[in-house]
C-alpha cells in the first residue's frame, strides 16, 4: 500500500533563514527564557561538582527523549544496563530489551559529544554525525545507516500508518541545507536562544538523516546553549516539556513549512526553555539537597575518611555492581565492601539482583532515584 502523502507539509525550500523575525513579539519570550536560564545557569555554578548532581538528569533526558520516538524504557533499567555491562552492547542485548540498549546509547552519545566539544572540536556536521554515528551503533537503528546523511527521501507521519504529515527536504538539497543551517548556528548577531530555536526547527524539517533525527535535533538544543556559554555546562534537558506539550510541539514545527510561521514556533521554544528551566533548577536544587542531608549520615554511618568519595560515587552511579563500587569508587576494596553492607543494612542501598555466580549484586541508591524516576 502507498504512502498517503495528499494532506502532508512539505519543507519550506528557499525559506531559511526566515527574512524576518517580529523581534517585538518574541522580546517579552527572549527575557523570560534568558533571566529563567540564568538562574538555572547560576545554581549549577554554585555546585561543586555540576557532572556528580546532574548525572542522573542525563538519564531522565535519554528516557524522555527517546520515549518521544517510541522507544520505551526507564531510567532504572538503563543504569542497571550501564552498571552491568557498560559499554558492552553484544552482551547487554542478551539480557536487555532493545529499547534499554537505545536509550542508553543516547545517554553515551551525549557524554561523547560533550567529551569532544571540551577537547576544542566545535560543534559542527562532523560532529552531528560522529553523535548519529553512536546513537544508531547497536540494535534496530544500525541497519540505518549511522553517521551517514539520508540517500532517499524520508517521510514523517504516525507510527505504523501509511498517512504522511511532513514530507522533509529532498536528499538532493540537504547540502545546501546543513551549510545553510550550520551558518546560521555560527551567526553572532543574532541572539544564541532564538538562533536554538531556528536551528532545531530547521534540522528537524530537514531530517538528514534516515532515522534518529528527533534525538539528534534535541540534543543539538543543549549543545547549542553550551557552546553559546548561555549555559555554563551542558546540562539543560527540555524533552520533558517537549512530551508534555507534544501535540502543540508538532503543529508549531509543521506551521513553520506550511505558513512560513517562525515566529509562533520561537514564541512555543522561549516558553518551552523557560518553563523548563524553572523544572530543571527544582529538579538540581532536589538533588543538591539531598546530597548536603547524606553526608553527615554518610560521615556518621561509614567512619571513615573515604565516606564523601562514596556518597561521590553513589550520586554519579545511583545503580552500580557491588565490583564495579570496590574496583572504581577509589575505596580500598576490604572498605567498600564494608560501606555496602552497612548502608544495605540502614536502608540507604536496595538491592536489584542478588549476586549469583560470577555475576556481583546490583544495588540502587534508593533515596536519590526517588527524586529522579520519570
Amino acid at each position: 500500500m502507498p504512502l498517503d502523502i495528499s494532506q502532508a507539509v512539505h519543507y519550506h525550500i528557499g525559506q531559511f533563514p526566515p527574512a524576518a523575525l517580529d523581534y517585538g513579539r518574541l522580546m517579552p519570550g527572549l527575557l523570560g527564557a534568558t533571566a529563567a536560564l540564568a538562574r538555572y545557569d547560576q545554581m549549577l555554578q554554585g555546585l561543586h561538582d555540576s557532572e556528580l548532581f546532574l548525572a542522573p538528569m542525563r538519564g531522565q533526558e535519554a528516557v524522555v527523549s527517546s520515549r518521544m520516538e517510541g522507544t520505551i524504557s526507564t531510567l532504572d533499567e538503563i543504569l542497571q544496563l550501564e552498571a552491568e555491562f557498560g559499554d558492552d552492547d553484544e552482551a547487554a542485548q542478551q539480557e536487555f530489551r532493545s529499547d534499554a540498549l537505545e536509550t542508553a546509547l543516547y545517554r553515551r552519545a551525549l557524554n561523547t559529544a560533550q567529551a569532544r566539544m571540551e577537547q576544542g572540536q566545535p560543534l559542527s556536521e562532523s560532529l552531528i554525525k560522529s553523535i548519529h554515528r553512536q546513537l544508531l551503533s547497536f540494535g534496530r537503528g544500525a541497519d540505518k545507516s549511522p553517521g551517514l546523511y539520508k540517500h532517499d527521501q524520508n517521510y514523517i507521519g504516525e507510527r505504523g500508518s501509511r498517512k504522511v504529515s511532513f514530507v522533509p527536504v529532498a536528499p538532493e538539497h540537504l547540502p545546501g541545507g546543513m551549510e545553510a543551517l550550520f551558518r546560521l548556528i555560527n551567526d553572532d548577531a543574532m541572539p544564541m536562544l532564538l538562533r536554538t530555536a531556528l536551528a532545531h526547527a530547521e534540522f528537524e524539517a530537514l531530517h538528514p538523516f534516515e532515522d534518529g533525527n528527533g534525538r539528534v535535533g534535541r540534543m543539538l538544543i543543549t549543545l547549542m546553549l553550551w557552546q553559546g556559554r548561555v549555559i555554563g555546562a551542558p546540562h539543560f534537558y527540555i524533552s520533558r516539556y517537549f512530551e508534555d506539550h507534544k501535540d502543540e510541539y508538532l503543529d508549531r514545527l509543521r506551521a513553520v513549512s506550511a505558513e512560513d510561521d517562525w515566529n509562533g514556533w520561537c514564541v512555543f521554544f522561549l516558553a518551552a526553555v523557560e518553563q523548563q528551566a524553572i523544572v530543571n533548577l527544582e529538579a538540581a536544587s532536589a538533588i543538591s539537597d539531598l546530597y548536603a542531608d547524606m553526608k553527615p549520615r554518610f560521615a556518621e554511618l561509614l567512619a571513615s575518611k573515604y565516606a564523601v568519595a562514596a556518597l561521590d560515587y553513589l550520586f554519579t552511579n545511583p545503580v552500580f555492581s557491588n565490583s564495579r563500587f570496590t574496583r572504581s569508587a577509589g575505596i580500598p576494596s576490604q572498605t567498600a565492601a564494608r560501606f555496602s553492607r552497612v548502608l544495605l543494612q540502614h536502608g540507604l542501598l536496595q538491592v536489584v539482583r542478588e549476586p549469583a555466580g560470577r555475576r556481583p549484586a546490583i544495588y540502587r541508591f534508593e533515596p536519590l532515584m526517588r527524586r529522579v524516576r520519570v
